[in-house]
């Protein structure tokens, strides 16, 4: 599936009509497209719904989902939330392409209300991966003007040369000559679309790529940017004198009308609004006359409150028969002109007529064969962190696993346990004394949902005991030995993982790392296949998701044990929908260093290979050979993994936890994890700094690997 997201480079180029134009444009070529406007910004007076999402929903039958109200946006956003915003917006993606070959997603349009929507449409086209599509309008400016203003909106997104960055599509140009007439009959000032998109690309060097075109050039055309006279009466607030023809005539011209009737004849023409006092009976009877000479007047416009006399109105009865519609508003003809100047001209959601001349007129004005070759070429969808964020949480609700939390009386478990219970993320198992944990719920002013189980671990610590010893009988357990050992409630979260009383068990918000694993290693042991025990972070970096393995648990793995955390890393990658292409890090890459540790990174590889020959895995590779293109393309020109990484195994324990540590904190990356994998069941550990959200992502995590274990 493929995502265009367009972008708009400022307020009044047309943004809804092009998407309107772009869908039909795409729909053309075959493909089933759908649409999503994320973010709802209503005009003054909007009271229905979502404006681009119902005129797309009238005029091309489409059901978008719905937008997010910007109020509540801006409130989320105020409040440091915009991860959370982000993620109901990959909700509602989902929905959209359900059924799709092809989504296009409207921005947000910068006002002065909104002049962060810039930085906001980077985040959602980022998020959703898409390609991005800047909608611009020259509004009366040069050239080198405009392919300046595009190529600053270009950087917004990475700029001209970034390949997610495809092109622009230049809406109401003036000028522009769409016949195949030779320069001398078309004349000097009108260009071709081929001569236009040559003109502006030669304009900027940023624009003189390969991979940033000319999707489409849209002529002006006066007609489609003209509203109906009922528009006009319902934007004034006019009283309507005569309705006649008012919700089919157009209003293409306004001429305010203060001068003698012979200099204004030249002004009675077909879509012509006349505004003029009401008092003027002159300029009413000869536009009634120019009405029934057969000239469709957009209608008079009676200004200052007057109502005309009514022997006048009398005497234009026919023309008032005939269709002219007479408005009357109690401004006077300047305020109500510059009203009229600044009125918006987006289509009303209930003009049918206009919403489709405008979809057939942009989409004819489109690049069909490109779209068709853009979306037919076959691409790897990157992981965006909040696709991924919002993923865990979906397959999670979908697992219904039950997940248990020895450190049930920690204020941060036990918010994160509500959070979870209450969202469907998993059914949360607190072991800790009831009234303890209430006590912590009070204190922070956490609802405690319905479901949520707490057991009290003296109440059923002993019925453990007997299992406990049969499972370790080869280690001269005894009864006495077990119960104390059992006394540790990650002990007894273990013993209840391994006799499948639960489905997971996720601690160390107070514990250590090795607290968590022993017990696990004890009784849940390595799953078949597995020798070892090693852990990954997803590290939600701005554009994509990239694992990191093993930054937790091995402090010095040799050559059979990193082949191993290589090949459990690519799995894990691939259950949670991220590629596999595994880079195995050092400080030399291919055959430029020599060094023990060189070399047991060289072998590991070998033996990964040997072990899954399908495996995308190269190495050694240092860090930005592996995570750069340019600088893959230079160090390991043959590699399939230089440069486009997305699994970075790490040669010891040192190196890893102080690469995700650095990336983390210097970069400000969400990290989730460790995720422990090798196991036969999931146990995941914490780190004692987690905060609630890395609580309540390790449980969906863990909640997904029991799904996957089934």
């Amino acid at each position: 599936m493929h995502t265009f997201f367009i972008a708009p480079t400022g307020f009044g180029v047309g943004l809804t009509s092009i998407s309107l134009g772009l869908i039909r444009a795409l729909q053309r070529t075959g493909l089933r497209v759908h649409f999503l406007k994320p973010i709802a910004q209503p005009h003054p007076g909007d009271k229905g719904p979502e404006r681009s999402s119902e005129l797309i929903s009238r005029t091309l039958g489409l059901q978008p989902p719905r937008s997010l109200a910007l109020d509540e946006v801006e409130q989320r956003l105020a409040n440091g939330e915009l991860n959370d915003v982000l993620e109901d917006i990959i909700s509602r993606f989902q929905q959209a392409a359900q059924g799709a070959d092809v989504v296009v997603v409207e921005g947000m349009v910068p006002t002065r209300q909104a002049s962060y929507a810039a930085r906001i449409n980077n985040h959602l086209a980022k998020g959703l991966d898409a390609d991005v599509i800047l909608v611009t309008a020259p509004d009366g400016e040069e050239m080198n003007s405009l392919a300046n203003r595009i190529e600053i909106h270009a950087q917004t997104f990475g700029g001209p040369t970034d390949p997610k960055v495809v092109g622009v599509i230049v809406n109401k140009v003036r000028g522009l000559d769409t016949s195949d007439d030779p320069p001398a009959d078309r004349g000097e000032l009108k260009r071709t679309l081929k001569e236009y998109a040559l003109a502006l690309k030669q304009q900027s060097q940023g624009l003189d790529t390969d991979g940033f075109r000319l999707i489409g050039c849209i002529p002006w055309q006066d007609e489609l940017n003209a509203p109906r006279t009922s528009d006009v009466a319902a934007l004034l607030g006019a009283q309507t004198l005569n309705a006649g023809d008012m919700t089919s005539r157009r209003m293409l011209e306004i001429s305010l009308c203060a001068r003698t009737v012979p200099n204004i004849i030249q002004r009675l023409k077909p879509g012509t609004l006349i505004v003029t006092p009401g008092d003027r009976d002159d300029i009413i009877i000869a536009s009634s006359l120019a009405s029934l000479s057969g000239t469709p007047l957009a209608g008079l416009l009676l200004t200052g409150g007057i109502t005309p006399d009514e022997r006048v109105m009398q005497l234009c009865q026919p023309a008032l028969d005939s269709g002219m519609p007479v408005l009357t508003v109690t401004s006077n003809s300047f305020n109500t002109a510059t009203q009229l100047d600044r009125m918006n001209r987006e289509i009303p959601v209930d003009d049918r007529e206009r919403a489709e001349m405008v979809t057939d007129y942009a989409a004819s004005h489109i690049d069909h064969t490109w779209l068709q070759q853009r979306c037919g070429t076959p691409r790897e969808l990157r992981m965006s962190p909040p696709a991924f964020r919002y993923e865990l949480v979906r397959r999670a609700q979908l697992a219904k696993k039950r997940i248990v939390l020895p450190e049930g009386d920690e204020p941060r478990t036990v918010q994160a346990a509500a959070i979870c219970q209450r969202r469907g993320i998993a059914q949360c198992v607190l072991l800790a004394k009831p009234e303890s944990v209430e006590a912590v719920a009070r204190a922070q002013h956490i609802t405690l949902p319905d479901g949520l189980q707490i057991i009290d671990p003296d109440s059923v610590r002993e019925q453990y005991v007997d299992r406990m010893v049969e499972l370790r009988k080869g280690r001269g357990l005894n009864a006495p030995m077990a119960l104390q050992q059992l006394e540790d409630n990650v002990v007894l979260g273990t013993m209840m993982l391994a006799l499948d009383e639960v489905d997971g068990l996720v601690s160390g918000a107070i514990h250590t790392t090795a607290n968590t694993i022993r017990p696990a290693f004890q009784l849940i042991k390595t799953a078949p296949g597995y020798n070892l025990v090693s852990s990954i972070f997803f590290m939600l970096l701005p554009e994509q998701v990239l694992v990191y393995g093993d930054c937790a648990v091995n402090p010095d793995p040799n050559a059979e044990d990193l082949a191993e955390i290589a090949i459990q890393s690519a799995r894990s990658a691939v259950a949670f929908g991220i590629p596999a292409r595994v880079a195995m890090i050092s400080y030399s890459t291919g055959e430029s260093g020599t060094g023990l540790d060189v070399e047991k990174v060289r072998e590991a590889t070998r033996i990964a290979k040997e072990r899954e020959p399908t495996l995308l895995i190269d190495g050694p590779l240092q860090y930005d050979a592996a995570a750069i293109a340019s600088v893959g393309l230079q160090k390991a020109p043959d590699s399939p993994v230089a440069g486009k990484a997305t699994v970075f195994v790490f040669p010891d324990l040192n190196t890893g936890n102080t690469t995700y540590k650095a990336v983390q904190r210097s970069a400000n990356v969400i990290s989730v994890g460790p995720m422990l994998q090798g196991l036969r069941k999931p146990v995941n550990d914490l780190s004692r700094g987690a905060l609630v959200d890395d609580i309540v992502f390790t449980i969906a995590l863990t909640a997904i690997q029991a799904d996957n274990n089934k």
